[in-house]
């Protein structure tokens, strides 16, 4: 067999030949035909192309739905379908949960492949509801908060997220995210050619200039924490203001409310002017502030006194034996308390987005035992600056933890199973990171903790730290001291290379204090969100815990007492380090629990330019990951290991024996029957190659091609059967209805009978006898009410906030419990149930009285012309049936509380429902835009396509003429006693008619004119035509002469009550 073409071969374990060059040249010959994909059997290995290649669209994901591994070219959107299918176990797979590490160095595209697996899920679910929508914007809105640009990536992930999708029979219900360690000290400073995180900038490029006012910003170069990325404000302002319109988008489609966002962009305004305090030292050598200005400034939007602020920033104070100790900070203690404020608001800040997006995501308690999980791990990648510090060590730490993961499932795991089960097998080495990782957080001379020890010791230094660190790994291969006995600089040889380290404020962020009175007076704030996140509490994994339920971990020992004080009570806040080491461990925890999937992306040059590709950089690359010895095994190697009742279970159907046995004969039968070669048998499993899979899963699809057959004579015959039996039944009915008919008959005719004989008697009643007076007949209790009884009050559910007054200082404890992370439950309101049941009319027409008519109102008084009330689906489409394509109508919804968007479509009218948002605008479900009203969506709607249909809105549908459908939505106001009349002129005038009915209505046939203010709140309400206004009084007659009528029959009945019976 020839050997396919350099660049052709899509999985490189089919390759006669394997070594690094092999390798390099096939993925440098994909990458320059923009092949950017290739797999190692089930593993996929994406190259950035640093460009749009157009193959992403609704065409691509339709390809890849469903679809079988080897069918279609590699793509990141199989990825996503083979963890779809495997979670609901199609071809035979085992019921499990997934989850996707996506892995490589900073900027080899891990966020993007994280929002192109998310977008495929979505597609897969086929999910059209707002959830769905809601989960596509939370990347976006994370980005803002949590990406900024770095020397290596244009859109660096300041932080590690790991994404939960929730599913349930296919659809999914919710979704979660952990998120880790986020790069505080980027607010207050960034390296030459950095920048602060997008949002800053966005803010700049985003807000207008009464905006701007409001939250108290001036010009971007005024702020210090600004320094660097000042040019892209001038040289991409364009970009940056489209962004800032999508995260606004983002947080009205999440659920963000107004009052949300206001807070939001309050505390960022502040961070930045608080920047701007600057301090100097007076002939005491004590800090105060210099610019008072920027002090107001700051304080204002906080919500907090000026002259608390700068005192905390320039003095502490303590109590001893009953006195007060104040100590003045120097002009650099000052400003590490002003920039450990400012990165404890920013961060605190971004933990409550994160769990305000967790509590608006969550799925429902009542299917969370029944859900199945996708999770998407998106981490920041390896990386080695010029300088590299805390935050670094702490980023190649968690690099270093996945590199194990993936070692542990390719090779550790994989090879011991083979020992084990005696399957014959050349053992394949590879690099183990294991002891680099207990470099890192083995205990108790671990690094992670050795710096706790050190922190805790008040004059512990950074040298001291590093002096501790020379001391305890002198014989440690992967950790080599600096040459010079002054520096704080140490260095590791990390799985991707070695990484020199500089110590210096170690000590500081991993303590991650604020300045003493900072905490009890941001929780004293006038800001609400300000005083929420500063009473939050931090889990055991550094988040934060806002909600009223919390998981926790119950301990059994008890309190230690020392001189009968509880020490608890002065228990120390967990570090950094402590925090990220157990964020780790949840994570490990989580994705072992689930079957992984692998993405590899390989960053092809440092410049960041497309088509090129530098093979030392690449070949780098693939070394450190061990892309080789992966090849190897893949190719080698059995992917695919059940067990034999597993195995039995899924493809006993091949050999057509519901009932066989679970044993290793049924799997060589099995597997005999579907003739296949090329695996092995263990003691306990089954081995199998990826390609194993696929083919069984093609004779699967043949057995159930066979069973659909045999179903479909079987129903047939079962139909057929079940249709005579209830011809027969119907024939035997219609006898009886007959027999029916013919006694109703018979009874009405002797009913007729002795109607005629009563009106004879009646005949014969003297003419005094009315006169007389009668004795009164007896009272008798009322006949039984055998009606439905009036149905149960709604059951509202209502959400009760809580603050914790008075919380404790941060890092005290009064329990035994530690809180390990938030349990998050859908957020219930009460707003819609006070409108009445959802689904009636008279709650819809509440609804809009109180809450929309003011909206749909034109500038010039009047609704729109294409608005219409509470109408059905079938009624719009025959006001739409005879227009033309692209007329639209929007209508009140009945059985919810919304609108709905029906329009003339080519061969027939399409209905969109249209929702509200929590920030009080609306959006078309399943739609990714956000739109301010109703009539902004129109316009919107009339330039640009909804996602599956291609064409635009036209013209409106009105009224027809001399109706008007909306009549009872504008009830209110007239039962107020104000209506309005138009002018022959065309200017609305206001009329009381407290003392008067109201008069006839004119033909329906004015134009809008302005409305006047009312007296009462009141609006400009349409005309009655007069044909609906005289089917009005007409009805009102019939009624009168009806309930005459009924009075006469009632004395005629006690007439015959008092007769004598004969």
């Amino acid at each position: 067999m020839d050997r396919p073409e350099v660049g052709e071969v899509e999985d490189l374990t089919t390759l006669p030949k394997l070594d690094e060059q092999v390798l390099l040249n096939e993925l440098k010959a994909r990458y320059d035909k923009d092949k950017i994909y290739t797999y190692v059997g089930d593993i996929l290995v994406a190259v950035n192309p640093f460009k749009e290649l157009g193959i992403y669209g609704k065409e691509f994901s339709n390809r890849y739905k469903l679809a079988k591994h080897s069918a279609h070219p590699p793509h990141i959107y199989a990825v996503a379908d083979s963890a779809y299918q495997s979670m609901h176990g199609h071809a035979g797979r085992m019921l499990k949960s997934q989850c996707i590490l996506i892995s490589g160095e900073s900027g080899a595209g891990k966020t993007e492949s994280t929002k192109l697996i998310i977008k495929q899920l979505i597609e897969l679910c086929k999910g059209k509801s707002q959830l769905e929508q809601q989960i596509l914007q939370v990347n976006p809105l994370l980005e803002a908060f949590g990406n900024a640009q770095t020397l290596m990536n244009d859109n660096s992930s300041r932080f590690g997220k790991y994404i939960q999708l929730k599913f349930k029979g296919g659809a999914v219900m919710g979704a979660k995210i952990s998120e880790y360690l986020l790069e505080k000290s980027r607010v207050v400073r960034q390296s030459s050619g950095e920048e602060n995180f997008h949002i800053f900038y966005y803010m700049f490029a985003g807000l207008n200039p009464e905006q701007q006012i409001k939250y108290k910003l001036e010009y971007s170069q005024n702020y210090r924490y600004l320094s660097g990325g000042l040019s892209s404000l001038k040289t991409a302002y364009g970009r940056l203001k489209n962004h800032y319109d999508e995260l606004i988008n983002a947080m009205d489609m999440v659920g963000f409310t107004e009052e949300d966002q206001d807070d939001m962009l309050t505390i960022l305004s502040s961070v930045l002017n608080m920047g701007n305090i600057t301090f100097d030292i007076n002939d005491s050598d004590a800090a105060y502030a210099t610019d008072q200005a920027a002090v107001n400034k700051t304080a204002g939007l906080l919500g907090i006194a000026a002259e608390e602020l700068a005192d905390c920033f320039t003095c502490s104070e303590s109590v001893a034996r009953g006195e007060v100790i104040r100590r003045n900070y120097t002009k650099e203690q000052a400003h590490d308390a002003r920039d450990a404020t400012a990165k404890a608001i920013y961060g605190r800040l971004f933990g409550w987005i994160v769990n305000k997006i967790n509590q608006l995501m969550a799925p429902h308690t009542s299917v969370l035992n029944d859900t199945l999980e996708i999770g998407i791990l998106d981490i920041f990648g390896f990386e080695h600056f010029e300088h590299n510090s805390f935050e670094q060590a702490c980023i190649n730490l968690a690099n270093e933890q996945l590199q194990y993961f993936f070692n542990k499932h390719i090779f550790t795991m994989e090879q011991e199973e083979y020992k084990k089960e005696g399957i014959d097998w050349k053992e394949i080495k590879f690099v183990d990171n294991q002891p680099l990782l207990d470099l890192f957080v083995a205990r108790p001379i671990g690094l992670l903790a050795l710096l706790d020890e050190e922190s805790q010791f008040p004059k512990a230094t950074d040298h001291t730290f590093c002096e501790k660190l020379n001391k305890n790994f002198s014989g440690n291969s992967n950790y080599i001291k600096s040459q010079r006995a002054t520096s704080n600089n140490f260095t590791i040889a990390h799985y991707a290379g070695k990484v020199e380290y500089n110590a210096s404020g170690w000590l500081e962020k991993n303590r991650d204090t604020l300045p003493g009175g900072v905490m009890q007076m941001l929780q004293r704030s006038s800001n609400r969100l300000i005083g929420l996140v500063f009473k939050a509490a931090f889990t055991r994994t550094g988040t934060l815990a806002f909600q009223l339920r919390t998981s926790k971990k119950k301990t059994t020992k008890k309190r230690a007492v020392k001189g009968g004080r509880d020490l608890s009570a002065t228990k120390r806040k967990l570090t950094v380090g402590a925090q990220f080491k157990n964020s780790l461990i949840v994570l490990m925890e989580r994705m072992t629990d689930a079957t992984p999937h692998f993405i590899r992306c390989i960053k092809p040059n440092s410049t960041k330019e497309p088509k090129l590709f530098d093979d030392s950089y690449v070949i780098a690359q693939l070394l450190y990951t061990g892309m080789l010895e992966t090849t190897k095994i893949r190719r080698e190697g059995f992917a695919v290991r059940p067990l034999f009742a597993d195995f039995v279970k899924n493809y006993r159907i091949i050999v057509c024996r519901p009932s066989l046995p679970e044993t290793k004969e049924s799997c060589l039968q099995i597997m005999r029957a579907a003739k296949l070669s090329g695996w092995c048998v263990g003691k306990t499993k089954i081995f199998m190659k990826l390609m194993h899979i696929e083919q069984l899963a093609d004779r699967l699809e043949e057995m159930e091609k066979h069973v659909v057959h045999i179903q479909r004579g079987a129903r047939g015959f079962l139909g057929r059967q079940k249709a005579r039996r209830k011809r027969i039944i119907a024939q035997q009915e219609a006898l009886q209805v007959q027999s029916l008919l013919g006694h109703i008959e018979s009874m009405a005719i002797s009913v007729m009978d002795k109607q005629n004989n009563m009106i004879k008697g009646d005949k014969l009643i003297p003419e005094d006898f009315f006169r007389k007076e009668q004795p009164q007949p007896a009272v008798h209790a009322p006949p039984p009410d055998y009606s439905f009884p009036p149905p149960p009050p709604a059951v509202v559910e209502e959400t009760v906030e809580k603050e914790n007054e008075g919380q404790e200082e941060e890092g005290s404890s009064s329990s035994d419990s530690e809180v390990l992370e938030d349990e998050f439950v859908p957020v219930t309101t009460s707003g819609p149930n006070k409108y009445g049941k959802q689904g009636t009319r008279h709650a819809s027409v509440k609804w809009f009285q109180e809450t929309q008519s003011k909206k749909l109102q034109q500038p010039s008084g009047g609704f729109f012309e294409w608005f219409h009330g509470i109408i059905t689906r079938r009624e719009s489409e025959r006001l739409l049936v005879t227009k033309t394509i692209g007329c639209f109508l929007i209508r009140v919804s009945e059985s919810r509380f919304g609108y709905s968007l029906s329009f003339r479509a080519e061969n027939r009218c399409r209905h969109y429902m249209i929702d509200q948002t929590a920030s009080g605008k609306y959006i078309i479900v399943g739609e990714p835009k956000v739109h301010k009203t109703l009539a902004d969506m129109v316009e919107y709607l009339k330039k640009n396509p909804l996602s599956n249909w291609e064409g635009v809105l036209t013209v409106p549908c009105g009224q027809e003429e001399g109706q008007c459908d909306y009549t009872e939505l504008v009830e209110a106001q007239r039962a107020s006693g104000l209506y309005f009349e138009l002018e022959e002129n065309g200017v609305l005038k206001k009329n009381d008619t407290s003392s008067r009915g109201p008069p006839a209505l004119p033909a329906r046939n004015y134009s809008y004119g302005t409305a006047l203010e009312a007296s009462k709140a009141g609006r400009p309400l349409p005309k009655r035509p007069e044909e609906a206004y005289q089917s009005l009084i007409e009805n009102q007659q019939k009624q009168r002469v009806q309930a005459e009528s009924g009075q006469a029959r009632s004395r005629l009945s006690t007439t015959r009550a008092k007769l004598p019976h004969n």
